[in-house]
This record gives structure tokens, C-alpha cells and sequence, in this order.
């Protein structure tokens, strides 16, 4: 009974020192990578741990969040762009449309269970691409360029590559933080239990509409927050930011990293975007090389990268340690 209790407290430390580490790293990497690279892999980690939020924890499959995270940049884009508004309210411009956004979808899409609910997700987000690509605000399929990234709080400047970087890095792990504290706190376990046993959380009382409504929303705003960062990035958003190969990008860097765990989407993300990177010059197909990896891992690693780590005899010993 005791090593039930201390399981998860052991999982817990366990992520925490490996965030840990990774903070260290991430510090010390634009040293020896390229800021834009690093920055690219942030946004689209940033994604992925929202998309987690929601099929890790709640158990929700939507495969329409790119409509979350490309609108947020779109919103985002203009509202610098064209409204001169500085990059955090911009940004906050982007959050509040994809919250929107997500209370829309998921208002609808939730009404439903399993394939019904996940075809609803797409077909809204589908529905949202033809929106962004006959409005005018968006300019089709030209999208918007040229986005200044501004000062951020009128003080620094965010041209500079390196301003850029850990502005991201800060934002990105304030997310995180956020996201540890919702599944960590009561809310995150009712999330968890309707994963689990839906029926029995509806037995227990718990208005099981309500607290999924809520994950789908704060999902959708944390993918528009990765969404707005990415736009101020690479000073653009296009109709690739809310198409649905987007949207089956993030579930595989999550699967690819493993569902339910905090840190295996980041891991998933990092991999994903790299060979993207990587083979972008080459003439291989980078769909091809991330196709195979994917299927050696569904048939290796069930449980994703960092899932199966902590399923193995060197992971366990880290979380015994850390338990210590």
C-alpha cells in the first residue's frame, strides 16, 4: 500500500529533476545552437504540452488544435501588425482568440464521446482553415508577413535574437509550471478520473461537462500561446499554422513522447522538429523518416520515448532516488 501511496510522489521528483536538467540545458544552448532552431523547438513543445493537457489527462483525442494554434497566430499577427500593439499584448490577443476558439469547438465536440467527438474537433478546425483562408485580414494564402517582434514592456528589444530566446524560454516555462500545477492540484485529479472511469466520476457527483469544457479551453489557450510565440518568431503565420497535417504533427510529437507524461511531449517535440531540420536540405522525405520512427515506436516504445524510460530499471532507479 505504502509503494502505491509514493508511486506518483516518485514520478513526480523524478520529472522534476529531469525538468531540471533540461532548464540548465536549455540556458546554456543557444551557446552551441542556432537561437531560431532552439526558439522553433520551444513553440511547437509548448504545443504539444497543451495538446497533452488534454488527451494525456482528460483523455480527449481532438485533432482540430491547429485551429487553436494557428488562429492565435493569425490574431496575433494583426493585432502587431496592424493595430502596432506591443508583442505581450499582441500575444494576449492571440490567448484570448484561440480560448475563444476552444470554448466554441469544444462546446460543440464534447458533446459527443470518442471518434464522434475527435471528427467534430476536425471538421470545426477544417471549417476554421477555409475561414482564415477567404478572410481578408489574413491575406489568403500569401498569410502575414513581416511582423515586427517590438519591445517587450516598451524595455527590451526583441529584434535581438538572443532577447528573443529567453523571452520564449520564460514563457514557455511558466506554461509549464502552469500546466504542472492544474495536474497536480484537485481539478487535474477529477481530469484524471474521468479518464479513467467517466461513469464513475458522473456517480460521484462531479458535473463531468463542465470540467472537460474547462480542459478543452485552457488546452486551446496554452496551443495559442505557442501559437502567438511562434508568429512573433519567425515573423509570419501562413495557412500551415491551422491546416490539418499541423494538427497530426502535435499528436505525433505527443505520442512520440509519451501521453500523460509532463515532460515526454517537450522530448517528442524536440525530435520531431530536429528531423524536420535536419533532412529539411536533404533529398530524403522528412514525412518518411519521422513515418518510420513512429512506427518503431508504436511497436518498441508503447509508451512513448520517456514513458518507457520510466518503465525501465534505470528510470525506476531515478525515481527511487529522487523518492529519497
Amino acid at each position: 500500500m505504502e509503494s502505491t501511496l509514493t508511486a506518483p510522489r516518485r514520478r513526480l521528483r523524478a520529472e522534476t529533476v529531469l525538468i531540471a536538467l533540461g532548464i540548465v540545458a536549455l540556458v546554456l544552448a543557444p551557446l552551441y545552437f542556432y537561437p531560431v532552431f532552439l526558439m522553433k523547438v520551444l513553440c511547437f513543445a509548448l504545443f504539444a504540452c497543451a495538446f497533452n493537457l488534454l488527451l494525456g489527462y482528460t483523455g480527449i483525442l481532438s485533432f482540430g488544435h491547429a485551429a487553436f494554434f494557428g488562429g492565435a497566430a493569425y490574431f496575433t499577427a494583426h493585432a502587431v501588425k496592424e493595430w502596432g500593439l506591443s508583442p505581450e499584448l499582441g500575444i494576449l490577443v492571440g490567448v484570448a482568440g484561440a480560448a475563444l476558439l476552444g470554448l466554441v469547438i469544444g462546446f460543440l465536440a464534447i458533446r459527443r464521446q470518442g471518434i464522434y467527438s475527435t471528427m467534430i474537433t476536425l471538421a470545426l478546425a477544417q471549417m476554421f482553415f477555409f475561414f482564415c483562408l477567404q478572410a481578408p485580414f489574413t491575406h489568403g494564402e500569401d498569410g502575414i508577413q513581416g511582423i515586427p517582434r517590438g519591445r517587450l514592456l516598451g524595455l527590451i528589444d526583441l529584434a535581438e535574437p538572443l532577447n528573443m530566446y529567453f523571452f520564449v524560454l520564460a514563457v514557455f516555462l511558466l506554461a509549464l509550471l502552469l500546466i504542472w500545477r492544474i495536474i497536480n492540484s484537485p481539478y487535474g485529479m477529477i481530469l484524471k478520473s474521468i479518464r479513467e472511469n467517466e461513469n464513475r466520476a458522473i456517480s460521484l457527483g462531479y458535473s463531468v461537462y463542465r470540467y472537460k469544457l474547462g480542459a478543452f479551453v485552457i488546452s486551446a489557450a496554452l496551443a495559442g500561446l505557442a501559437g502567438g510565440l511562434k508568429a512573433l518568431v519567425f515573423q509570419f503565420a501562413t495557412l500551415t499554422d491551422v491546416s490539418w497535417q499541423m494538427s497530426g504533427e502535435v499528436v505525433l510529437m505527443t505520442l512520440l513522447g509519451g501521453i500523460g507524461t509532463l515532460v515526454g511531449p517537450v522530448f517528442g517535440a524536440a525530435l520531431v522538429t530536429t528531423l524536420g531540420n535536419y533532412f529539411a536540405t536533404s533529398e530524403l522525405p522528412v514525412t518518411l523518416v519521422t513515418g518510420i520512427i513512429f512506427m518503431l515506436c508504436v511497436l518498441v516504445f508503447r509508451r512513448g520515448i520517456v514513458g518507457e524510460f520510466y518503465a525501465s530499471k534505470l528510470g525506476r532507479k531515478l525515481e527511487r532516488r529522487a523518492g529519497d
